[in-house]
Formats: C-alpha cells, sequence, structure tokens
C-alpha cells in the first residue's frame, strides 16, 4: 500500500475514534475512491485487519 494512502486510512481512524465522522470520511474517500481493483482490495482487506483502529475497542473491552 501506498504510504500516502496508509497515511490518509490512519489519519481517518483517529478522526473516527474522536467523533470527527465527517472529516474522516473526507480523507478517506478520495483515497478510497481513486483505488484501482488491486489497492481497493488492499484498502478492504487493511480495514477488516484494522477494525478496532476505528472503533477503539480492544478485545480486553468485549464481554
Amino acid at each position: 500500500m501506498r504510504p500516502s494512502t496508509l497515511r490518509a486510512l490512519k489519519r481517518a481512524a483517529e478522526l473516527t475514534r474522536q467523533n470527527r465522522l465527517t472529516e474522516a470520511v473526507l480523507i478517506a474517500e478520495p483515497v478510497i475512491l481513486t483505488a484501482d481493483t488491486y489497492k481497493g482490495d488492499e484498502i478492504v482487506r487493511w480495514l477488516a485487519d484494522h477494525v478496532t483502529d476505528f472503533t477503539g475497542e480492544t478485545d480486553k473491552e468485549l464481554p
């Protein structure tokens, strides 16, 4: 994944945890929409692997 894409996704995760969803979407959406099929699949995998980056939850907090 390109470093700029990863930075955008990580920043979007940080903003989401701060309840700043609109800003998070403004940062992540262009990266996601301009990705080709291969990069899009890579982004989807990263998002699935990093769900807790967006929610701020850890396994210890789950019931």
